[in-house]
């Protein structure tokens, strides 16, 4: 038989690699002679870096650069000197990981930062960025990240405003003629994970804000602010963002990247499946066993195993899922898409203890599937 396993990591506590390696010990056990291929995968957000440095055949680069708050931190990003790609995520200078409880409020964050990581990739000589923009602890339409690159954003004085995202409101003018002129000559394409507009009831700010310490009040000023955003880029770059699904994301910065940069937005799970010539590679496929820390109602959204679901369904190839938690009904499972689901903790489980013992009970649940489909063929 041909497994390939395809998972998103378990947060803090399993790397996808790590999944790949305890779920090929429990195949092994109860089928030695299984072909097996590890296909670990991300969807764009946290973590995304680590899963593709070897698709990309990548190096890490180091760089110094200010973290949401302005304060300098030590940064890095990917880079392919053979296929000039850099690979940025946001998280690694405008995430909300660098940030305590205390310090979380979007309304003075700032996506600068992410700007830095791409000025160093295109100072590197990067043809191509690919920008991961999920786990942002900003909402500033991407302000920060264009200041970085030479944009000004001017207020009703003519005046450079700080690029946060309580002063979205105050834009009157963005001034592009310092704008680096590599820019215009790096392809970027956003990897996302989320469908939302740039502002309204499903925009960034009232979805994502209040994770990001925003109040009520806050929340409706960073709504106002993103709306005068996409008015003034509607009116000096004839680029209504608004329409372009994705432009809320990581605070609006979604949006800012397709002005400001170009960009296209792509989805972050079928990026990383390309970059691993996922579907190149089911042919004679038997089973495709994925997973994830939790199974839940987010999973229907563009996540990693959504994505696995997709593609297994073109080529007719049965999925199982090995999830710390499943917390959707039968039902719902089989809507997803999955022929087989299983939790591989045991409900009550404290979380530090799970965590502890997440690779074993992975193994475990490895081997109890394929147990089971040999008891179906006998």
């Amino acid at each position: 038989m041909k497994f390939i396993i395809a998972p998103d990591k378990f947060k803090g506590s399993l790397t996808g690699s790590e999944f790949c390696d305890a779920v090929e010990e429990g195949i092994k056990r109860v089928l030695p002679k299984a072909i097996i291929l590890k296909k670990p995968l991300a969807d764009g957000g946290d973590g995304t870096l680590a899963v593709i440095k070897d698709y990309l055949k990548a190096e890490w680069i180091e760089v110094e650069v200010q973290d949401p708050l302005f304060r300098p931190i030590p940064s890095q990003y990917l880079f392919s000197e053979t296929s000039k790609t850099a690979y940025i995520e946001m998280s690694e200078a405008s995430g909300l990981k660098l940030l305590s409880i205390e310090e979380l409020n979007c309304m003075n964050t700032s996506s600068f930062g992410t700007g830095e990581l791409i000025l160093n990739a295109i100072k590197k000589g990067a043809e191509k960025i690919i920008l991961g923009i999920g786990g942002s602890a900003t909402n500033d339409g991407g302000m920060g990240m264009g200041q970085a690159l030479g944009i000004q954003f001017l207020d009703s004085a003519n005046k450079p405003l700080k690029p946060i995202g309580k002063n979205l409101n105050n834009i009157q003018k963005i001034n592009i003629e310092q704008l680096n002129e590599l820019v215009h000559k790096t392809k970027f394409r956003v990897a996302c994970d989320v469908t939302n507009p740039l502002y309204g009831n499903e925009g960034a700010a009232n979805v994502f804000a209040s994770q990001k310490g925003a109040d009520d009040s806050e929340i409706f000023l960073l709504d106002q602010g993103l709306r005068n955003l996409g008015r003034i880029i509607k009116k000096q770059f004839n680029i209504d963002v608004q329409k372009t699904p994705g432009s809320g994301a990581a605070g609006g910065l979604g949006g800012g990247a397709i002005a400001f940069l170009n960009a296209s937005l792509v989805s972050g799970i079928d990026f990383v499946k390309e970059l691993a010539n996922f579907d190149k590679d089911l042919e004679n496929t038997d089973w495709i066993i994925t997973g994830e820390g939790k199974l839940d109602d987010q999973t229907f959204f563009g996540k990693a195993i959504t994505g696995v679901i997709q593609s297994a369904r073109k080529k007719q190839i049965p999925v199982a899922a090995l999830c710390g938690s499943v917390s959707l009904s039968e039902s719902e499972i089989i809507k997803l898409g999955l022929d087989y689901c299983a939790a591989i903790t045991k409900e009550g489980t404290p979380l530090d203890e799970a965590m502890l013992l997440v690779y074993n009970n992975l193994v475990m649940s490895a081997s109890n599937f394929c147990y089971g489909l040999i008891k179906k063929k006998l």
